[in-house]
Formats: structure tokens, C-alpha cells, sequence
């Protein structure tokens, strides 16, 4: 396992460090040009509504106004989506969700754009509104979309369920509920978009997924794609949502800017940003468990409604990651497994870290530690039990021919914090009101992409004729470190140091289209091209060098910037000088690298198959304090260890180790964007719960490190695992605490003292003052 390496696995500088610590980074919303206009959008008035007529005469005379732009202006495809083509870049007919965009205004000022909006009028005819997935699958509720709002139903069968039930000695049944969870970026979305010189438009904005944005820009304009340009602005932050809000925003600066021959920016305050931007998915899930005596589980059967919200989005690739990993890292030769994602009135649902394995997660670990109470056993034991290890079949049916670490890191994890004496000791009676509990998460998440798509992507490696060297990728880096790893990666094949290297944003006109950047699949995918980008460039370099040096190639070596002697370590050039021979002699030092993942195969109608080419294996363990008589709870340790292969650079790693486990406290305790009737209730941070430094305890993480030939240099994934069983550790350990199961998440205050959730009677205090604000400035006027 241990190499002699000079830049992998070392806590390297990130690459973009010296600009976002300096201020001197770009984000989308510092870009500006001259005579540039202003975008603004005027949303829908109703969650679901038929529009019967729109008016913009009076927004189109206002003076500073340059357009005004409703779906009849779209010359191209007024819908998008990367499965499904549904959602409206403008709502045309109908509006199935309030964040729905029914025109556009560009104007010489926001204010004037803003007062344009005023002038638009819209006549609708409200429609009945459906906002339980559960109540919109049933055949007579209001349709959404077509004949059937359930537009996904994946299914896993392993097995003879019924046979399994029969075998088993308790059958256990629970249902379980997650909420809408806001990606809370600390950067809202923002673009700005120019008619280009060719007759197409260059887009530089806060764009996570630059090339299905590209195509859906595209096909909205009537253009070809070598007439869109996007690029990649510097991203404050993105967790898996800026894909088609900012797609949406793209196509609409895209369509101003060409209908005004002019440059359109377009920047989404917070209230817009979380009215429009699709969320986690909220899942109501019924599992029921056959278990054995001794702990080993017969059968699963497992039923889970997805809430599609208004447009389908990622959803069907969200879902099918929950049937796949619906049953944990743990043996059953019975399994029945049926996933639905329903369409509702509610904001549409996409892609956030984790994408289907958090909601998933908690049903399962809740389970596990259910059935361990049940059969006298303790969480980790249960767990030992029934773990996968090398050679055992998924639920898909799909052997695990590679190492399979989830007893290592369960093991590693649960030593580190004294697992199972504090849980014997927390489990007896404590007197105190404020009582302590501890719990455990595992799992096991399939890499990258996996059967759901083309899993490829491409990096390119430029050394120039000083001895820099440039790398840019199809990968775009929104914060998680991609960029930095792939640097490093390139910096290790070529035999210099990371302060020779400087990384490009992405260019959709300068790099090849890689996917998306999801699925954990930055530095799996984008290193290992980039590593072979970097090889390509350093075979040229050494053939050159064989030919000014006269040694053979076998003898030689690139190290710490210089050309060396292997044998003798006798520095024979500076790799600026190797550079300058290869320009000299007329030979490219440029290298294109290509990776496409390892065959994956899915039978949709069994669900079977190989879902995923390799997997991550992770443990959490929470410790908490439970204050009985208001219901808070407190983190006060916690311990993540997960297994990534190889630590690229184990800062970055850490981070990444860190930042999950704040997510998934957030989304455990505290988080959840409310929909009543249609209507979202929190629209800023002052009344949307996020954790914050005083809320996240010190956490303590484990790198395992087993190399995996997938990788570059045997590097897997981390940026998901740490963030998708932080919840259910926690609530493991409240009921360790309490003996209170909680079902629903967020485990906030009033579901742990009370055990369900408040309702609110009345106005928000926020809404009455303003009201009460308002009465006392008229009385002022009058």
C-alpha cells in the first residue's frame, strides 16, 4: 500500500486557495460589461393554475425597458430536461408549481426591471392543487402531467419474498418519512450572457453542469452547439443544485440577450432562488423485514414514494440510486423492492449530495437497530452479522469481486469511540434530564455514475514551452477540491511541483463534454483521465530527453522539476529546459486524456445487474446529549470512517469528511423546507434552520485507504458517503438516549420531546410584522 509518492496523499495547497481567500476570485455575479441589461423573471401567481391570457403592453413601454419575452417568443424548444423534457423555460399553458416563470423582462436597470414585472398582467384560472405523493399516485387525483402522475417506477426482485417471510420468526414493520431539504449554497444563482460575434451567445455563470445546459440553451435558441458558449464562473458552492435552475436561468439570459442584441445579467435573490430551485427529495418509505432468531434477515419488502415535485428532473436517476442501495450492505436472498417518484404541485425535486442514498439510509440503519433490540443483539453486532464481505451477491445480484471493507470500518469506527461499552452503559436507566445516547451508521455507495448513464470524461494536460503546464477538464470543480486533485495527479506523473500548474475553468468550448458532475465521480473520473493526459505528455517528454541525453528511457525519470539518472539520481536537466528541447524539436507536449468507467449492465424489468463498478464502504457514529424536557439535542462527538481508496490529498479528503457530516447533522436535526398547500414557507435563512459552527462537533476521521485499481492511483470517492448516514447515527442515538424511535426526520425539538411534529396556527410572527409595519407606515402617510 505505501508508495514513494511526492504529491499523492500529501495536503498539497489547493489551487484555487490564494483567490477565494484574497477576494480576487471571480464569482458569476462579479462579471459585468458595458451596456450590459438586466434580466428579471415574473413567476407564477398560483401553485396550479391554466394561464388564460398574458398582457405585457405596459411593461413594453415603460421607458428602459428592452424586452419583454413570454413562451410564445422561444423560437426554439420552449421545454428542457436532461430524462425527461417537461419543464417550461416559460410556462405556456399551465403552472404547476409557484416558481414556474412566466415572462421575462430585460431592462437598462434591476429597479426598472423590477417595476416592469408590476406591469405584466396574468390571467389565471386556479386548478386543484396535489402535494402528497401519496395522494397524487391515486388514478383520480389532479394530473400534473398526462394521464398518470407517477412517472418512475423502479423495482428490484431478488429471490421468493413470500418463501422469505415464511422462514422468518418476527416479520417488523415500519414506515418512515423524510423532508424537502434546501441545498443552501452560499452563492444564489446568477449569469450573464452575450451575443457572440458568430451569431450564437457566450454564457459565463454559476453552472454546475455546463453541458446539458449547453444543449438545452441550444435547442431553446434553434443553434447549433458550437454556437453556445458556457463557461464556468469561480462557484460559491453547489451540493448538487445548480443543474437545471441555473439551465433555466441560462436559456432566459440567453433569449434576452439575443432578442436585444445586447449582454443580459441575471442574478436570483435568496426569496427567488429558494421560491424556484429544486430541493432534496422528500420520501415516505414502508419497509417490513423478515428476521430469524439469531439476527440473520430472510426477506425485504420495500415500498418508497418519491416527491417529484412539478417536473421530473433527476428524479429518475435519484430513485433508481435508492433501489439499489434500499437494502444496505447487508445479506437477504428475498427481496422485493418498488420505487416510485410522483408528480405534485410541490418545487420539483433533483440532484443534492447523496442523490437517493440519505433518504434510504435512515429507513435502513433505523431498521438494523430495530431488529437488533429485537433479538437481544447490539448495533454493531447486527451489523457484523449480516455485513457484506468480498464475494456476496447485492440485491441486484451483483458479486463484489473487490474489496469490501464495511466490517473494517465498522470495526476501526466503533473502537475509536468505544462503541459498545458506552451503549450498554447509555442504554441502562439515566435519571438526569439531559441523558446521553450513541449510534451507528453504515453503507455502502455505488461510484460514480454507475448503469444510470455513460460514465466517461475527459482531461487535458498543456505543458508549455517555460516548463508551466495548464489542465483543464469536462469536470467541473464547485468547491469539493476536484480541481486541486487532478493538478496534483498530473503533478505526480510529470515530476513537479503543484506551483508550476495552473487549472482552468471549465470552457464547453475548450474541453470535451465529460457529464455531469455528480455522483462523487470528480476525482475517480476527472484524475484518472487526467493521469492519462499526463502520461501521454510525459512518454513525449522522455523520448525527447532520451534524444538529447543519449540514456536510454528506462533509465530515466522526471523528479522534483528536473530530468534525472535513476540509477545515480545525477540531475541531467530542469524540466524548463526539457521543455524548451521539446519545442525546439517540434514535438507536442500536450496530452488529452479519456476515461470511461468499467462495464455496468441493468435489466430494468427484474432489476438486476451490475449497478455500479466499484463501492465505497462507510461507518458514522454519533454521540449526542439529549435534554428530556425541551427535546434539543447536542452532538458532542462524532467519528466517520470511510474507506476512499487513496487519498489523493488527505486535506481535501478531511474536508470533504467534515463537510458531510455538517450536512447530514443539518439534515438529521434540524433542516426542512416546508410546502403548505403548494406554498413554500421559508424563503431566507432567518427562518430556514441550518447548523452552524455551534451545532457541529469535533469530528473525528478515519482514512482507510484500500487501493482500488478503478482509480487513479487506487483513489475512489468521498464527497457523499460521510453526509448520507450522519442522520440516521443520530437518531440511533437518540433513541439510545431516550428509548424514543423517531420515524420522521428532522429529529428537531418538538418530534424528540413531543414525537410528532407542531403544526402552526396562524401567521408566522415574521408575516404579522410586517403586517403590523405596514399599518404604521400608512397611518404615517396619512
Amino acid at each position: 500500500m505505501e508508495q514513494n509518492y511526492k504529491i499523492i496523499g500529501k495536503p498539497e495547497s489547493r489551487v484555487d486557495a490564494l483567490g477565494k481567500v484574497t477576494g480576487k476570485a471571480k464569482f458569476a455575479e462579479d462579471y459585468n460589461v458595458a451596456h450590459q441589461l438586466y434580466g428579471k423573471v415574473l413567476r407564477a401567481k398560483h401553485p396550479h393554475a391554466k394561464i388564460l391570457k398574458i398582457d405585457t403592453s405596459k411593461a413594453e413601454k415603460l421607458p428602459g425597458v428592452e424586452a419583454v419575452l413570454t413562451a410564445k417568443d422561444i423560437p426554439g424548444s420552449k421545454v428542457f430536461g436532461i430524462v425527461v423534457q417537461n419543464q417550461a423555460i416559460l410556462a405556456e399553458d399551465r403552472v404547476r408549481y409557484l416558481g414556474d416563470g412566466v415572462a421575462l423582462v430585460a431592462a437598462k436597470t434591476k429597479e426598472i426591471a423590477e417595476e416592469a414585472l408590476e406591469l405584466i398582467e396574468v390571467e389565471y384560472e386556479p386548478l386543484p392543487v396535489v402535494t402528497d405523493p401519496e395522494d397524487a399516485a391515486h388514478p383520480d387525483a389532479p394530473k400534473i402531467h398526462g394521464d398518470d402522475n407517477v412517472f418512475v417506477h423502479h423495482k428490484v426482485r431478488k429471490g421468493d419474498i413470500e418463501k422469505g417471510f415464511a422462514e422468518a420468526e418476527f416479520i417488523i414493520e415500519k414506515k418512515f418519512k423524510t423532508q424537502f431539504i434546501e441545498h443552501s449554497y452560499l452563492e444564489p444563482e446568477a449569469v450573464l450572457a452575450e451575443p457572440s460575434e458568430h451569431g450564437g451567445v457566450r454564457i459565463i455563470g454559476s453552472v454546475q453542469n455546463l453541458f446539458s445546459s449547453r444543449r438545452s440553451v441550444a435547442a431553446a435558441l434553434n443553434l447549433p452547439l458550437n454556437k453556445v458558449q458556457i463557461i464556468q464562473a469561480t462557484l460559491g458552492g453547489s451540493f448538487g443544485g445548480k443543474d437545471e435552475v441555473m439551465t433555466s436561468m441560462c436559456c432566459r439570459a440567453a433569449l434576452l440577450a439575443l432578442k436585444t442584441g445586447k449582454p443580459v445579467k441575471m442574478v436570483n435573490t435568496r426569496e427567488e432562488s429558494m421560491l424556484e430551485s429544486y430541493k432534496r427529495h422528500p420520501y415516505t418509505m414502508y419497509y417490513k423485514w423478515g428476521i430469524k432468531k439469531d439476527g440473520s434477515i430472510t426477506a425485504m419488502e420495500i415500498k418508497i414514494y418519491a416527491d417529484g415535485g412539478a417536473y421530473a428532473s433527476m428524479s429518475p436517476f435519484v430513485t433508481w440510486r435508492s433501489v439499489v442501495q434500499a437494502t444496505g450492505p447487508y445479506y437477504c436472498e428475498n427481496v422485493k423492492t418498488d420505487v416510485y417518484a410522483v408528480y405534485t404541485n410541490n418545487n420539483y425535486t433533483g440532484a443534492m449530495r447523496g442523490f437517493g442514498s440519505p433518504q434510504v439510509n435512515f429507513a435502513i440503519e433505523s431498521m438494523m437497530d430495530i431488529i437488533a433490540e429485537k433479538v437481544g443483539k447490539d448495533p454493531l453486532e447486527i451489523r457484523l452479522q449480516n455485513g457484506f464481505e468480498r464475494g456476496a451477491i447485492t440485491a441486484t445480484g451483483q458479486t463484489l469481486d473487490h474489496n469490501v471493507s464495511l466490517k473494517e470500518v465498522l470495526t476501526k469506527a466503533a473502537k475509536e469511540i468505544d462503541f459498545q461499552n458506552k451503549w450498554r452503559q447509555y442504554k441502562s436507566a439515566q435519571d438526569s434530564p439531559i441523558r446521553r445516547g450513541i449510534g451507528l451508521a453504515c453503507s455502502y455507495r455505488g461510484v460514480s455514475l454507475g448503469a444510470e448513464g455513460t460514465d466517461a470524461a475527459g482531461t487535458i494536460v498543456s505543458v508549455q514551452t517555460d516548463g508551466s503546464v495548464i489542465v483543464s477538464s469536462g469536470i467541473t470543480d464547485m468547491g469539493q477540491g476536484a480541481q486541486t486533485q487532478m493538478c496534483q495527479i498530473a503533478a505526480e506523473v510529470l515530476g513537479i511541483t503543484m506551483d508550476r500548474i495552473v487549472f482552468l475553468n471549465t470552457n464547453t468550448s475548450r474541453v470535451p463534454d465529460s457529464g455531469p458532475t455528480v455522483a462523487s465521480r470528480g476525482t475517480i473520473m476527472g484524475g484518472y483521465a487526467a493521469k492519462r493526459a499526463a502520461e501521454i505528455v510525459r512518454s513525449t517528454l522522455l523520448s525527447v530527453a532520451s534524444e538529447m541525453t543519449g540514456y536510454d528511457v528506462q533509465v530515466l525519470d522526471l523528479k522534483d522539476n528536473y530530468l534525472i539518472d535513476k540509477d545515480s539520481g545525477e540531475r541531467l536537466a530542469s524540466f524548463s529546459e526539457l521543455a524548451a528541447e521539446c519545442f525546439k524539436k517540434g514535438r507536442p507536449m500536450y496530452g488529452f486524456g479519456w476515461y470511461k468507467s468499467p462495464q455496468t449492465s441493468w435489466d430494468e424489468e427484474h432489476g438486476q445487474g451490475i449497478a455500479y463498478f466499484t463501492f465505497v464502504y462507510g461507518t458514522n457514529i454519533a454521540e449526542v446529549e439529549v435534554d428530556t424536557e425541551t427535546g434539543k439535542v447536542n452532538v458532542v462527538d462524532f467519528v466517520s470512517a470511510h474507506d476512499v481508496g487513496r487519498a489523493i490529498n488527505r486535506q481535501t479528503v478531511l474536508g470533504q469528511f467534515y463537510g458531510g457530516v455538517a450536512m447530514g447533522l443539518g439534515y438529521g436535526l434540524l433542516e426542512e423546507f416546508e410546502i403548505e398547500d403548494g406554498i413554500p414557507k421559508q424563503l431566507n435563512f432567518d427562518e430556514y434552520l441550518l447548523p452552524t459552527a455551534m451545532d457541529v462537533p469535533n469530528v473525528r476521521a478515519i482514512i482507510v485507504e484500500n487501493e482500488d485499481s478503478t482509480g487513479p492511483f487506487g483513489a475512489k470517492s468521498i464527497g457523499e458517503p460521510t453526509n448520507e448516514i450522519a442522520a440516521p447515527a443520530i437518531v440511533n442515538a437518540i433513541y439510545n438516549a431516550t428509548g424514543k424511535r423517531i420515524y420522521e426526520l428532522p429529529a428537531n425539538l418538538e418530534r424528540v420531546l413531543l414525537g410528532h411534529k407542531l403544526t402552526r396556527k396562524g401567521e408566522r410572527g415574521s408575516v404579522q410584522k410586517e403586517k403590523e409595519e405596514l399599518v404604521i407606515e400608512s397611518c404615517k402617510i396619512k
